[in-house]
């Protein structure tokens, strides 16, 4: 396998593959008004293997169209919809993020946890706001400072791995100008680091350098996840996802 198809085969096992929470999922449902009893029209973009989009489909009355451009997480996404007796409520589109082919004003709701950085937050919310209705609702996860002075050491990896993190004010005001209304904003608890995505990816570790050999690349895959998550305990306090939710304007 290559470095793609290793990173792949480690993370697809896992419900999550980024930070998040269904305790989290229903708060942003909940901070986003959506009326249960109206028929809503929603695109998860980025779904991985489906946490969120699951959990859209038992909470909701709505139709939902998960999208990731890897077909392996959208295979586990049906058959765990199948096992659910779901299947009626997903659809399920294998395509990246930047190519969408949805048709304009589309949808009553666009939700990605954890995803849109594959784009850039104000690329990514600038180019999918046509494919909302006016007053439609955007909810994104997106990783955020928490402070505004941080260690020099924090500092640099993330401005290394993703150049647009920034404050919650600054993500907010990148909203603003992209013709969004906030509606509301929370920050992502320790859970969901640990206990939901740090903690499970680490248990798998063994296995995952078992099933591929032992090899040179595997074993720098799992080197590189362990010192994203000792950089994370170590500076927790620094950053986070923040959960945004936003109102397309009329």
């Amino acid at each position: 396998m290559d470095n793609f198809q290793l990173l792949v085969d480690l993370h697809k096992r896992n419900k999550r593959q980024g930070p998040g929470g269904d305790a989290e999922t229903r708060k942003a449902i909940d901070l986003a008004m959506l009326d249960l009893s109206v028929p809503l029209k929603i695109a998860d973009i980025g779904c991985g293997t489906g946490a969120s989009t699951l959990l859209l489909a038992r909470s909701l009355n709505a139709k939902i169209t998960a999208v990731d451009f890897l077909p392996d997480f959208i295979e586990i996404l049906k058959a765990n919809a199948e096992n659910e007796g779901l299947t009626n409520k997903i659809d399920t589109l294998v395509c990246s993020m930047d190519n969408l082919k949805f048709r304009d004003e589309e949808y009553d709701v666009i939700w990605s946890e954890g995803a849109i950085y594959n784009m850039g937050f104000k690329n990514g919310i600038n180019n999918w706001s046509r494919f909302l209705k006016p007053g439609g609702l955007l909810v994104v996860s997106e990783i955020t400072w928490t402070t505004n002075n941080r260690p020099s050491e924090i500092q640099k990896h993330w401005e290394t791995e993703y150049p647009e993190i920034d404050t919650a004010s600054s993500k907010i005001h990148i909203l603003e100008n992209g013709n969004y209304s906030p509606v509301g904003y929370f920050i992502l608890p320790e859970r969901c680091w640990l206990d939901n995505y740090y903690h499970p990816l680490q248990n798998g570790f063994a296995e995952f350098l078992t099933r591929n050999g032992n090899n040179k690349k595997a074993q720098a895959i799992v080197d590189a996840e362990k010192k994203e998550i000792a950089l994370y305990e170590r500076y927790k306090k620094y950053y986070s996802y923040g959960v945004y939710v936003a109102r397309k304007l009329g």
